[in-house]
Parts: structure tokens; C-alpha cells; sequence
């Protein structure tokens, strides 16, 4: 049987049995990558400890939450719904931090104490955030984190770069001293200390970001009790792409974290928050070709599924590996791997109103042809590389498209739907 890559578990017949029992398009997520990527975060060296937070806004359904969170990873979440929905799923709020953009009042404010009462983790990212907190948190002894806007950055774009003062993610250096003088006055200590560079970051910048935390927290968190790296791992979606060596960052955050404590006497646990990097590679999206056409610059393929599945080549001229699988599922036509031996190119297109509905765009939003195998109509055109950042931020109802399932592929080979696909009447029933 064929296999769609040297990674995953995924060959051309459970592609084609999970697109004839489920339809297309439809997301499938292979379990055995998911749990193998837990298993590098959770195995690599550390000073004084260690938790792994699953950045869930990359991927929150239900079944993958639990399923990461059984493997030993607690959750990163960035709004009260989001805490809210792990809470739902079996996750103990306790194993939960709360770092968002968002400012509670009225019933969202109460809904937050509550569940701060309950073991939630929250870390503070403005001043006016700490300032609406603060009298709860003394008069219940809670202590905080804080997450620090560190004035430099690094993404694979300047839309995911979340440190630079383009951004404005956190608590800027220029307000620290206010934000420690208002919890001082408040007799609250911040236990935690976060900050996250962006997504994708490049390896020297995690490095550099790691020095410059553990300067901040000399200098301003005496109280501190772990460091928090953030997410932004870089995983290579493309074989041309490098990803994150975790082990040689872990182990220079380590070495770092260590000669911490010799000159500070303080023993920090370490955290690190990845998505992209636990699911990215585990996600496929099955799609089929229903048309062909061609102008004098291009060929397109037409697929059933496009930019409201994935809608991160529009957005950030992201690349994509595309697979053509035959429709009968006897072989993998052709992949990113042996694309230098097909002669045929052609763009990947959706079946959306918008020139933008590509999944092979250049950042300057151009379609930019892929050499492949031409498929016939009704073969399968899997995009690979979507298991984050797709099923949960796609514009999934635009034209009126409807959400699309969601597979878990079993290490055993069975299919279990873990997301129904949406009915027009769902999409309709809270129109007035």
C-alpha cells in the first residue's frame, strides 16, 4: 500500500475508505504523529521540571484535547471560552493557563473569579487587565503570571511575529515597573513569567529570547517560580522546510536555567507552549477533483475544498504539500517528495468565489503552479500540513459551504469521527 510520506501512518486505501464512508471534503488527523510529537516535547531535558502546554486555539476539538492531554500535556488556552470548552472535554482547570487579549467585565469577570477559585491559571497581559483583577486576587491570595511584550520578535511572517512593537501582545518592558509596583502594593507576587516571540520563530531568536526572560525575570519577578518559553516551534510542513530542534533549544534553555539558579539561588520550572508543532503534520485535508481547466499561463485542478478548509496560504501565502491519490486508492500518484519527476504543473484550486481560493499562492498572493501527477477527476487532491490553524480558523461558511467532519485516523487503522459535518439548517438556525 502506498504511503502518503516517511511520517505519518496515512496510505492511499485509508485515504480513499475515509473518503467514501465520511465524503469530502474532510479533515483527517493521524493519531500516531499527534502522540509521537507529545512524546519529543515531553522527553526533552530540563533544570528544575517541566510542563508542555498544548496551544489548543491551533486545534481545539474536543477529541484531539483529550487525547494530547492524556499523553501528559496540560493547555494553553486564549479566551474564557476556550477554558471554558477544555473544561467540557475533562480537562481540571488546574491544568489550564488562561493568556488572552481579551477584558472581562459584568458576567464574563465573575465567570473568570470563579474559575481562578478553581485552580485556573491566569496570566496578565496589560495593565488595565491587572488593574480590574488585582483587589480579587490579594483578597484571595492568588497569585499571578504575567506575560512580557518584549519589544523584539520573530515569525514566519510579520502577521505571526507577536514580540515586536508592531505587535502588542503583553505587558511592554516600558510598563513593568508600573505592574510590579501595583501587584507589590497589592501584597500579590507574579509566580509566573511568560513571553512568546511568535509563530515560527526563528531558532537564534528562541535562543536570544531565552537569555533576554531570564534577564527580565532577574530584574523585575524575584518571586518568580517558572519561565514560560512560549510557543512559535517552527514545523516543516514542506520537505524544503526545517523544523525546531527542540533538543538543542531545550538543552541551551536548560544550561541557561541552570546557571540561573547559581547566580540567583532561583530553581526554575520550565514551560513551553506548542500547537502548530504537536498537530501541524498529523492533519490532512481530503478533497476531490471535480474539474480541470487551463489559460495560457496555467493549469488548474478544481477540488471540492479550498480556502474555507484552509485558509493559511491566503492568509499568509503559507505552503502546502499536496498528494494526488488515485480515486480507487491503489496508489499515491504523486507527492511533494518525487514532484521533480512530473512534467505536469498545475495550480490547486477551490470551489469559492475568491481569486484568493488557492492552496499553492505565492505571499504575494499570486497561484503559483506545483509540479504533479495530472490527476483524473474523481481522484483525491489531500493537502497535507493542516492539522493546525485550519479546522479552527477556517471561514468555513463562506458562500454558504458548510463545516466539514473531522477524522481521527486510529494507530490500529480505524476511522473515528470525532466532528459531524455541518447541515445547512445548523448553519441557518440562528438567523432571525
Amino acid at each position: 500500500m502506498s504511503s502518503l510520506n516517511s511520517f505519518g501512518t496515512l496510505n492511499a486505501t485509508s485515504i480513499v475508505q475515509a473518503a467514501e464512508r465520511f465524503g469530502t471534503p474532510a479533515y483527517v488527523y493521524d493519531e500516531a504523529s499527534i502522540m509521537r510529537r507529545c512524546n519529543d516535547c515531553l522527553s526533552i531535558p530540563n533544570a528544575f521540571g517541566l510542563t508542555v502546554r498544548y496551544a489548543m486555539k491551533a486545534n481545539s476539538n474536543r477529541t484531539l484535547l483529550r487525547l494530547i492531554h492524556n499523553a501528559g500535556l496540560h493547555l494553553d488556552a486564549s479566551s474564557l471560552n476556550e477554558v471554558v470548552r477544555a473544561s467540557l472535554a475533562g480537562i481540571p482547570y488546574s491544568h489550564i493557563m488562561l493568556t488572552t487579549q481579551e477584558v472581562y467585565s459584568g458576567e464574563d469577570m465573575a465567570k473568570l473569579k470563579g474559575l481562578l477559585l478553581e485552580g485556573l491559571n491566569y496570566n496578565v497581559c496589560s495593565l488595565r487587565q491587572l488593574e480590574l483583577i488585582i483587589g480579587f486576587a490579594s483578597g484571595e491570595g492568588l497569585c499571578l503570571g504575567a506575560r512580557v511584550h518584549p519589544g523584539i520578535g520573530s515569525g514566519e511572517s510579520a502577521t505571526r511575529n507577536t514580540g515586536d512593537d508592531y505587535a502588542c501582545f503583553g505587558i511592554h518592558l516600558s510598563d513593568i515597573d508600573e505592574a510590579v509596583s501595583i501587584a507589590e502594593s497589592n501584597g500579590v507576587a507574579f509566580h509566573h513569567v511568560h513571553v512568546h516571540i511568535g509563530s515560527g520563530a526563528d531558532s537564534e531568536m528562541w535562543r536570544q529570547n531565552i537569555d533576554l526572560e531570564l534577564d527580565i525575570i532577574e530584574k523585575y519577578f524575584p518571586d518568580a517560580k517558572t519561565v514560560s518559553f512560549g510557543g512559535g516551534l517552527k514545523e516543516a510542513r514542506m520537505q524544503d522546510e526545517t523544523p525546531a530542534n527542540l533538543e538543542l533549544l531545550a538543552g541551551y534553555a536548560k544550561e541557561r536555567i541552570e546557571n540561573f539558579q547559581r547566580k540567583t539561588g532561583m530553581a526554575l520550572h520550565m514551560e513551553i507552549e506548542p500547537g502548530t508543532f504537536i498537530v501541524a503534520n498529523a492533519g490532512y485535508a481530503l478533497t476531490r477533483v471535480i474539474d480541470k481547466k487551463s489559460t495560457s499561463r496555467s493549469n488548474f485542478i478544481i477540488t471540492d475544498g479550498g480556502m474555507e478548509i484552509n485558509s493559511r496560504p491566503l492568509l499568509y501565502g503559507s505552503r502546502h504539500p499536496v498528494y494526488i491519490v488515485s480515486g480507487d486508492g491503489s496508489s499515491v500518484k504523486s507527492s511533494e517528495f518525487d514532484s521533480a519527476v512530473h512534467d505536469y504543473k498545475a495550480v490547486v484550486a477551490g470551489k469559492c468565489c475568491e481569486s484568493g481560493d488557492c492552496q499553492t499562492l505565492a505571499p504575494d498572493g499570486h497561484s503559483v503552479p506545483r509540479a504533479m501527477a495530472e490527476p483524473e477527476i474523481g481522484d483525491i487532491c489531500v493537502i497535507g500540513g493542516v492539522g493546525a490553524y485550519c479546522s479552527s480558523m477556517a471561514p468555513f461558511n463562506y458562500n454558504s459551504h458548510t463545516q466539514i467532519p473531522e477524522v481521527l485516523f486510529k494507530p490500529d487503522g480505524q476511522m473515528q469521527l470525532i466532528r459531524k459535518r455541518q447541515t445547512l439548517g445548523q448553519m441557518l438556525e440562528n438567523e432571525i
